[in-house]
């Protein structure tokens, strides 16, 4: 065995490689916990590898030895499958303590009437609470995630004027089935005057400055059988929610950005717009043919639409 070669001015052990003459390479062993410390490293890699999926094998993977996990699916239905931090994360949410407790408020609520969650503090923030996130997963993306809408597209859900009725009856309604939002163009029914003109009446229902001899020849055309637009506003403007028609006394403008615009003229030009082209617009059905949202959360959604809005309707 060959002698170990030692630094002379330290006499600690060196590997004997020697650079420049003086510059000696030591041999310090690395310390017993750093070398135990490594070593339980491998090991907890071959027992992680054996316990839980690890190594990818053609199209599959190993799946390991750990306990299955059983969870629901969105359907219903009871899945077992082995360990995976997705079905991990499913069992949690549907068994952990914060999954049955909001399980447990869910049930309450889907046993209440609207009057008792108005009623009750405790499921009115719950309603709060989750519906937040029932709104912003299913109704922000059109109606924003206050609920203000778009002008023009989509109606605004805060200014408790509701186009299909805004008690829990017509809300929950809605929701369920989806509405369809339809005014037909007048672009080959009325001539650019009477275009003018109806505008110029629409205009005067909501105390906007218009041509006084235009709009009562537009009266004319709204309630007589040339334009039928009473049908749906009736003979007052003030809309009808069977049909989702707009009140067009109330100075909220959902389709035509009456407010947006900064002199009569392009006031005029926003209404007339809206009447050349008619409007076409659906909502989505949200209860089982559509989303499938189940009728306990269409509940929550209707009272805390109700709650958003800026007052409650008349129940």
């Amino acid at each position: 065995m060959a002698t170990p070669v030692k630094d002379p001015l330290t006499g600690a052990e060196t590997t004997g490689h020697v650079w420049d003459d003086t510059l000696q390479e030591f041999n310090n062993p690395l310390p017993r916990w750093w070398l135990w410390t490594f070593y339980g490293t491998i090991i907890f890699a071959i027992v992680y590898w054996i316990m839980y999926p690890a190594w990818p094998m053609f199209d599959s993977y190993t799946k390991g030895i750990g306990n299955n996990i059983t969870y629901k699916t969105d359907a219903g239905e009871e899945k077992s499958t082995h360990w995976n931090m997705r079905a991990l994360l499913a069992n949690e949410m549907q068994t952990g303590e914060p999954a049955l407790k909001q399980k447990a408020y869910l049930d309450k609520v889907g046993a209440a009437s609207y009057e008792q969650i108005a009623a009750d503090p405790d499921m009115s923030a719950f309603v709060r609470s989750y519906g937040v996130g029932m709104f912003g997963d299913n109704c922000a993306a059109c109606h924003q995630a206050g609920g203000q809408g778009v002008v023009g597209q989509f109606p605004n859900l805060v200014d408790d004027d509701w186009l299909w009725g805004g008690d829990t009856t017509a809300i929950e309604t809605t929701i369920r089935g989806g509405r369809m939002g339809y005014m037909p163009a007048y672009s080959k029914t009325f001539s650019p005057d009477q275009l003018n003109q109806v505008a110029n009446y629409v205009l005067t229902l909501s105390g906007q400055p218009a041509d006084a001899a235009a709009a009562a020849e537009g009266q004319k055309i709204f309630q007589g059988e040339t334009g039928g637009c009473y049908m749906c506003h009736t003979k007052e403007g003030k809309g009808m929610h069977a049909q989702g028609a707009a009140n067009l006394t109330d100075k909220v403008w959902t389709i035509a950005n009456v407010d947006a615009a900064t002199t009569p003229e392009a006031k005029l030009e926003a209404v007339k717009a809206v009447i050349h082209n008619g409007v076409n617009r659906k909502m989505p059905v949200f209860g089982k043919e559509g989303r499938n949202l189940s009728d306990t959360e269409i509940k929550v959604l209707t009272a805390y639409l109700q709650q958003m809005s800026a007052g409650v309707a008349a129940k």
